[in-house]
């Protein structure tokens, strides 16, 4: 039997060489954590000032800025120590840590906008039942919910692969993920696949279907409805379907990534797929729902110039 005695340490290795261009890609990626912190904690204070505001629907989108803090503290401050680093070593608890914040922002994101989905579904489609049913502690049970259940879930996946006797030590990523710790593996990973498959059905799947479900309801009792209607409705949606449809992909190509062949793919296109989930949701977010909801862009105006004076 092979020598399977565990490295204290793991080696990302995707990233590129790109010489003395590492200090103009720090700056960057400084600048764009930068913005993502005070754009989403910009976000939280406009909602938590405004007692208008305290609606479920600006609720969810505030979790969405405090989930955008959580999942890029996970990864940026990392990142930009590689970026400037000759060696891209990284110790076990600090790859399964990373693993988990990574994964939990992103169940904690699809879970979100599930909710989301529900709220613009029961706004929609039982206007007159809405403050009946949304009420603060039916907010605060989904909310709860959009953070307990996958914190679990994560949970358990990262605790087999901790367990796992591993072969090997690189990681052909620029940070930590489960699968590609999993591959590493010395003995069989049956358990392991069977729970990533229940975590993907429970955190990825049934969300992702029930958005759909959902938005064809909303497109069904908006078929018939009046203009105005149809506009109000979609005024009111767009941001969160945007940013559900963005999430999507950036999360597949995140999926297809981790399970195929990475030396194929050209280097750079690589390291900006495995980018997209933690760097675009939130970078977009914020502007798209500080933009594009009336309320948040109104409120948003008000305080940046009552700040000027």
């Amino acid at each position: 039997m092979k020598n399977n005695t565990l490295s204290f340490y793991f080696n990302l290795t995707m990233f590129v060489n790109i010489g003395r261009y590492c200090f103009v890609a720090f700056a960057f990626c400084l600048l764009l954590y930068s913005f993502i912190v005070t754009a989403n904690l910009f976000m939280i204070l406009v909602i938590l000032r405004q007692r208008t505001l305290h609606e479920p629907m600006y609720v969810f989108v505030a979790l969405l800025s405090v989930n955008a803090l959580y999942g890029s503290a996970g990864f940026f401050p990392r990142f930009l120590m590689d970026l400037l680093s000759d060696t891209h070593l990284i110790s076990r608890p600090a790859c399964f840590t990373q693993i988990y914040t990574i994964y939990t922002y992103g169940a904690y994101e699809l879970s979100i906008l599930g909710i989301m989905a529900y709220d613009r579904h029961m706004a929609v489609c039982h206007p007159l039942h809405y403050r009946r049913n949304m009420t603060s502690r039916k907010v605060i049970k989904l909310s709860t919910l959009a953070w307990v259940f996958p914190t679990f879930a994560v949970m358990t996946c990262v605790f087999l692969s901790a367990s796992l006797p591993l072969c090997g030590r690189e990681i052909q990523r620029v940070f930590c993920a489960n699968w590609n710790v999993v591959k590493l593996s010395c003995v069989n990973t049956t358990v392991n696949n069977i729970a990533g498959m229940l975590l993907s059905i429970t955190t990825v799947f049934f969300p992702f279907f029930y958005v759909l479900y959902t938005y064809l309801r909303i497109i069904v009792v908006c078929w018939k409805a009046s203009r105005e209607f149809k506009g109000k409705v979609l005024h009111t949606c767009l941001p969160h379907v945007v940013s559900f449809v963005v999430f999507s992909i950036a999360a597949f190509c995140d999926v297809a990534l981790s399970r195929n062949n990475i030396e194929e793919i050209n280097p750079f296109l690589a390291v900006l797929l495995s980018l997209e989930v933690v760097v675009i949701p939130p970078v977009l977010n914020p502007l798209l729902y500080g933009l594009k909801m009336p309320e948040i862009r109104k409120h948003t105006v008000r305080l940046l110039s009552s700040s000027k004076r």
